[in-house]
């Protein structure tokens, strides 16, 4: 007699949570969505070269780069983000829309929107941006050319000219 009572009340059962395991499971999804969509913009907006790789050679592409290994090269990424990490030693010309050093960058960086050192970064080369930002414990040496937006190409000539006629002085800059 347990049989049967059971698969009546079972096919009762079954109907009553489904209902409720419905909802729950609708509940469930929404919440793997935003963590798998949360995942992939952050993959595809940035790529990220880990401690332990080496890259020699150019370096170029579509989306933001973080280097926390070593490059040594060429890095062209314009329209995007450069982040040199704390691990990262870089000996390549960098050429992006932002450029942010918290480690070691030795070449000429030139961003179309901002370079900026912080206080645990390095960086030795010539920079060319419309802003610059260099935290106090920073190490910078080299040149800085500051380019207004819509005079690019008038002052790459201008620059060029007053890096060897300036060779060896102090140019004062005005941020």
């Amino acid at each position: 007699m347990w049989k049967p009572n059971q698969q009546s009340s079972s096919s009762q059962t079954p109907n009553e949570p489904v209902r409720p395991a419905a909802p729950a499971a609708p509940s469930y999804e929404p919440a793997a969505r935003p963590s798998t969509a949360s995942a992939q913009p952050a993959s595809s907006d940035q790529a990220t070269i880990g401690k332990s790789l080496v890259v020699k050679g150019e370096v170029s592409g579509s989306e933001s780069l973080y280097i926390d290994g070593k490059v040594e090269g060429a890095i062209n990424l314009p329209g995007n983000r450069v982040t040199v990490g704390r691990n990262g030693q870089v000996a390549a010309n960098i050429t992006a829309r932002e450029i942010v050093v918290l480690g070691k960058v030795r070449g000429n960086v030139t961003a179309s929107d901002r370079v900026d050192i912080r206080s645990e970064g390095s960086l030795t080369g010539d920079v060319t941006a419309q802003r610059i930002s260099i935290e106090d414990g920073a190490f910078f040496k080299g040149g800085i050319d500051i380019r207004k937006p819509g005079n690019e190409s008038k002052q790459q000539v201008n620059s060029g000219a007053n890096v060897n006629s300036e060779a060896g002085k102090a140019v004062p800059v005005q941020v």
